[in-house]
């Protein structure tokens, strides 16, 4: 299920059965938005106040460094050191590589990587927010998009 940016839809339960209102994977996409000051920045630091628990994985945390920019790094570090980690390990790769087979059969390829980020963010029984909600067509898990640059 993708829940819009403004949290609400109209066919969205209103409780979240599959996860822990309380922790929110953030993708590269949101983090990357975080990091250069976009709206996402202020949504991110909103998490806290209400609350909600930020996490990340090492998957967004390597798709963030490869993309810095000169003079981003102290930034970068102290955004992902404000974040918990969700493990990767081998639960989180069969998951992964089951969903990737799973689509494969019916014609559609994921990006390991994405579904890594999914099974990380299964394994903490947390939403996952995205600028992609696309990318994740799970149904274990359930979507928060937060558009690109807003």
């Amino acid at each position: 299920m993708t829940i819009p940016a403004n949290g609400s839809a109209d066919n969205a339960p209103t409780s979240v059965a599959s996860a822990d209102v309380g922790r929110i994977l953030l993708d590269s996409t949101v983090l990357i938005d975080a990091l250069r000051g976009r709206p996402a920045g202020e949504r991110l630091r909103a998490l806290r106040r209400q609350g909600d628990e930020p996490w990340t994985c090492a998957i967004s945390i390597e798709e963030i460094w490869r993309g810095l920019l000169p003079g981003e790094d102290a930034v970068a570090q102290r955004l992902v050191r404000g974040l918990r980690c969700a493990p990767l390990g081998p639960t989180e790769g069969i998951r992964a590589g089951s969903w990737r087979r799973q689509f494969a059969e019916r014609g559609i390829t994921l990006h390991q990587a994405d579904c890594l980020i999914a099974a990380a963010t299964a394994g903490i029984n947390a939403r996952l927010a995205t600028g992609n909600p696309a990318d994740f067509p799970m149904d274990d898990i359930t979507i928060e998009h937060w558009p690109v640059g807003r």
